[in-house]
C-alpha cells in the first residue's frame, strides 16, 4: 500500500513538471504595407469528375482563407452566388463578364477558384487553380449590357487559355499528400493551426479534406500574391 501511494506521489510529480504543449504561430500573408483591396470569390468551378466536390464549400474555404491575408477584405459567396443567380449565369468565361460582375458588386477584382483532381482519402490529393479577374480601371458598365453576349463574344475554345492581359493572373498547383515536400509544406502551415494535444495533432490535416483544401488556398494564395504581374496591377487598384 505505501509503495502505491510513493508510485502516485511521484506521478503527480511529475505531471507537475511537465512543460506546456506548444501551440506555434500560424503562417500569416500580406499584400504588402499600406496595401488595401476588396476582393469577389466566386462558386468554384468542378473540373474533377467528382460529384462529392461542392462548389460553394470550396468557394467558403478559399473566403476564408483569402480573409486570412492581411489587406484584402472579402466579399461573402453568398453575395456572389446571388448576384450568378440574377444575371442567370453559371459561371465567369471571360474578363469581360468578370468586370461586369466586379462593378456590379463594387470590387476591384474576382476570384474564381477550380478544382481538376479531388481525391479525399489518406493521403488526400488536390488539383486547383485561381484566376484572378482584375476589374479595368477605365472600365464603364454598358447600362444596356447583357451578360450572355459577353460569354459568348469571349469564351476560348476547349483547347484554348485565356487570352494573357494585365487584368487576369492564375495561380496552378497539384497538391499530392504522399509527396514529402507537400507534407512538409502542410505541417509547416498547420503549426499554430492545431490542437498539439488534440488526439491528431497537426495529422487531422490529412484526416480532414476541408483542412487540406483550405492548406492548398493558402499555398495558391501565397503564389498570386507574389506575382510581379499582380503587384503592380494590384497597387493601382483602388486608385
Amino acid at each position: 500500500m505505501r509503495s502505491i501511494a510513493c508510485i502516485l506521489i511521484a506521478a503527480l510529480c511529475l505531471m507537475g513538471c511537465a512543460k506546456p504543449p506548444k501551440y506555434g504561430t500560424e503562417v500569416r500573408q500580406s499584400l504588402g504595407p499600406n496595401r488595401k483591396v476588396t476582393w469577389a470569390v466566386a462558386p468554384a468551378i468542378n473540373l474533377s469528375g467528382q460529384s462529392s466536390v461542392d462548389p460553394l464549400l470550396q468557394a467558403d474555404l478559399l473566403y476564408q482563407q483569402l480573409q486570412q491575408v492581411e489587406g484584402v477584405t472579402v466579399v461573402p459567396v453568398n453575395r456572389v452566388a446571388e448576384l450568378y443567380l440574377s444575371l442567370g449565369l453559371e459561371k465567369v468565361q471571360s474578363t469581360e463578364q468578370a468586370a461586369l460582375v466586379c462593378d456590379l458588386l463594387g470590387v476591384e477584382a474576382l476570384m474564381v477558384p477550380t478544382i481538376t483532381i479531388y481525391d479525399p482519402y489518406n493521403p488526400p490529393k488536390l488539383g486547383a487553380s485561381l484566376q484572378l479577374f482584375i476589374k479595368p480601371g477605365a472600365y464603364q458598365r454598358d447600362s444596356a449590357v447583357d451578360p450572355y453576349a459577353l460569354s459568348r463574344m469571349a469564351t476560348p475554345g476547349e483547347l484554348e487559355s485565356l487570352e494573357k492581359r494585365p487584368d487576369f493572373e492564375q495561380a496552378v498547383g497539384m497538391f499530392d499528400a504522399a509527396n514529402g515536400s507537400v507534407r512538409q509544406r502542410l505541417f509547416y502551415y498547420a503549426a499554430g493551426r492545431n490542437d498539439p494535444v488534440g488526439p491528431l495533432g497537426n495529422k487531422e490535416y490529412l484526416a480532414s479534406m476541408e483542412r487540406y483544401c483550405g492548406f492548398v488556398y493558402h499555398e495558391l494564395i501565397g503564389q498570386l500574391i507574389q506575382s510581379p504581374r499582380l503587384t503592380p496591377a494590384t497597387a493601382d487598384m483602388g486608385k
